[in-house]
Parts: C-alpha cells; sequence; structure tokens
C-alpha cells in the first residue's frame, strides 16, 4: 500500500499528537491565586485531576474521559484509520471523540472568564492552555483531512 505526500504528513501530524498531549497534559494551564501579594500556584491537568481526586472522584473520572482518555484513543483510532488499520465507517465516531474534547477546553475557558470576573485573586493563563488547545484544534483538523477512500 502506497502512501501519499499528504497521507504521510497526516499520519506524522497525528504521531506528533501522540507525543503532544503527555506534554500539555503535564503543562501549566493557568497560574492561579488569591491575593496578589502571594504567589501564583500552577495548575495543570493532572494536577487538577489529583487534586479533584481528593474531594469528587467521580468528577475527577469525567476529566480523565474528556481531557485524557477521549482525545488520546481518538489520536491513535486516526493513526490506525490512516494507516489501513481501521474501516472507512469508523471515521464519524473518531470525529464524535474529538468533539468531545473541545468540550474541555471550552470549560476550562470559562473557569478563567469566571475567576477573572469575580475579581477575588489572580488567574493567568499558562502555556499549556494553548498547547493543549493546538492540540484538540490539530486532531479535529487531521481527522477532517483524513477522507475515506471509498
Amino acid at each position: 500500500m502506497s502512501v501519499p505526500p499528504l497521507g504521510r504528513l497526516l499520519i506524522l501530524g497525528n504521531a506528533a499528537l501522540l507525543l503532544l498531549y503527555p506534554v500539555a497534559w503535564n503543562a501549566p494551564l493557568l497560574r492561579a491565586g488569591l491575593l496578589p501579594l502571594f504567589g501564583l500556584s500552577e495548575i495543570s491537568v493532572w494536577s487538577g485531576i489529583v487534586s479533584l481526586w481528593e474531594t469528587d472522584r467521580f468528577l475527577a473520572s469525567i476529566v480523565v474521559f474528556f481531557a485524557i482518555l477521549a482525545p488520546y484513543a481518538k489520536t491513535l483510532a486516526l493513526l490506525a484509520f490512516q494507516t489501513g488499520f481501521l474501516v472507512p465507517r469508523a471515521k464519524p465516531v473518531l470525529t464524535w471523540f474529538g468533539r468531545l474534547a473541545m468540550a474541555d477546553i471550552f470549560l476550562i475557558s470559562l473557569y478563567i472568564a469566571i475567576a477573572k470576573g469575580i475579581g477575588i485573586g489572580r488567574v493567568e493563563t499558562g502555556w499549556g492552555l494553548y498547547l493543549f488547545t493546538g492540540c484538540v484544534l490539530a486532531s479535529l483538523a487531521l481527522s477532517h483531512a483524513s477522507k475515506p477512500s471509498a
């Protein structure tokens, strides 16, 4: 099976996402603090899940599904689709999984907007939020660009 140059680029993009997602999960999404006099705590996807696990395991499990399992499983499945190990009929499911991860980005952005609007404390976005958002958007674009050949 010969893969066209565009197909190789799509495969490489997906393989890159498999490496970038774990970096994004550990990168600081935001820095938050109660008062400007005190230092800001960095919050990542992983640190947020660990903190949430201590207080609400059900909610932590939902975050794990939307922020980690769904996007990573979708990326693995899309790579399998691109390399011919998954049938083209599975593509709509892959697109749906990609949209699940966008819900996570929306919630994080909403929390930041609310925290800034309240005016108590300080919230700054971290580079990890941009990386995680970029990974999700790249995954959606790669999914859209990977058209079934049948």
